[in-house]
């Protein structure tokens, strides 16, 4: 039996120098096979993460290969990108071109529904392909849903999302979120989830209303400025080249500042749904936390996008050493394990990667 107590349940014993070489002979293969190389670069990157990260007693040990994922991708380019992309480009324009509105209105909206019902099967497909390569002690996880109900519950809740003005969206993250993981299992454990959305609908209705705050101050601004200048209405802006010109400097500012600002409480948000998230996952007799603070997630993003910026592009392979340690050192596990009790999966395993999520492009977390 082990127990992690107030010592930390997980631990990274791995260094950027270390990885360093690992990453930019990836950055190298991959240049050079224009590409390709990308499927066995990720392999690679994940096969050295996993093993210097630590959980209780044993190491993780990444199991994928770089050959599933290339067919997953395949695959996914074969049977959905590609038809998407002719009857986008084909079908709808046709119908356009012949005055067929009403028909190429349905003819969208029914791939704005497909690609919705696709990224919620890629987002549980992904987590079930992860899972189902993970072992500690031997020990695999996964599922045996497809992910087909995953999908038609994010199609369903993201479209009601929409029609509520965006306030259900805290309402209908954690529910995903729940759906998600309460399909997964490790070893012969299945996950419990149970994450609620009132907890942090506050921060959320401070990053929803926040476009409303900036609108009012840029309207205060400019209403000032008219008047600090002497300005009687706004036809006499144009003819004030200098007010003019600092008007529109100040408004620039201000459509820059919005953005920063809004990346920042929109982390405000995130931080505290994914504290929520984690801290309501179940597994067996362990219980989850995830500790990262609001200031923790925008060094974390400040980082990676100075990383990228003055590195000319290059400190993107870094990118993902860094987010994993970030979320290894603020996850931790209380509980115990019963090592007697814990048999391998009976869940079957995937043929292949995560197809659908590279060829939509969408994050891993």
């Amino acid at each position: 039996m082990h127990e992690s107590q107030g010592n930390k349940a997980f631990t990274f014993s791995g260094d950027w120098r270390e990885f360093a070489p690992i990453a930019f002979t990836n950055l190298l293969l991959s240049i050079v096979t224009l590409g390709v190389y990308l499927f066995w670069a990720r392999t690679r990157e994940r096969r050295y993460l996993w093993s210097r990260t630590q959980f209780i007693d044993d190491r993780l040990e990444w199991t994928g290969t770089g050959r599933e994922l290339m067919i997953g991708y395949g695959l996914a380019m074969l049977i959905f990108v590609i038809p998407f992309g002719f009857i986008n480009l084909v079908v709808l324009n046709s119908a356009m071109m012949r005055g067929h509105e009403g028909v190429a209105g349905l003819v969208g909206l029914g791939l704005y529904l497909a690609f919705f019902f696709l990224t919620g099967v890629a987002i549980f497909r992904a987590l079930r392909y992860r899972l189902s390569r993970t072992l500690w002690h031997g020990i695999r996880g996964g599922s045996d849903t497809f992910g087909l109900a995953f999908g038609w519950s994010y199609l369903w809740k993201s479209v009601l999302g929409s029609f509520t003005l965006g306030l259900l969206v805290p309402w209908t993250m954690t529910t995903l979120w729940n759906e998600r993981w309460g399909e997964m299992s490790f070893g012969p454990y299945r996950f419990e989830a149970s994450a609620r959305a009132a907890p942090i609908f506050l921060r959320f209705l401070l990053f929803y209303l926040a476009p409303v705050f900036f609108l009012v101050a840029v309207i205060a601004l400019v209403v000032f400025g008219m008047v600090a200048g002497g300005m009687g209405s706004w036809r006499s802006l144009p003819s004030d080249g200098v007010t003019a010109a600092v008007m529109f400097a100040i408004l620039a500012g201000f459509y820059l500042l919005f953005f920063v600002v809004l990346g920042v409480i929109a982390l405000v948000f995130y931080s505290a749904y994914f504290r929520e998230a984690v801290g309501a996952l179940r597994l067996g007799d362990l219980e989850f936390a995830f500790t990262a603070t609001t200031g923790d997630w925008i060094r974390l993003f400040a980082g990676n996008i100075a990383l990228v910026v003055c590195t000319l592009g290059i400190g993107q392979i870094f990118v993902g050493y860094r987010n994993w340690t970030f979320f290894i050192r603020h996850m931790h596990a209380y509980g115990e394990i019963d090592l007697a009790r814990l048999t391998q999966s009976t869940t079957r395993r995937p043929g292949q990667g995560e197809g659908l999520l590279d060829a939509f492009d969408i994050g891993a977390i």
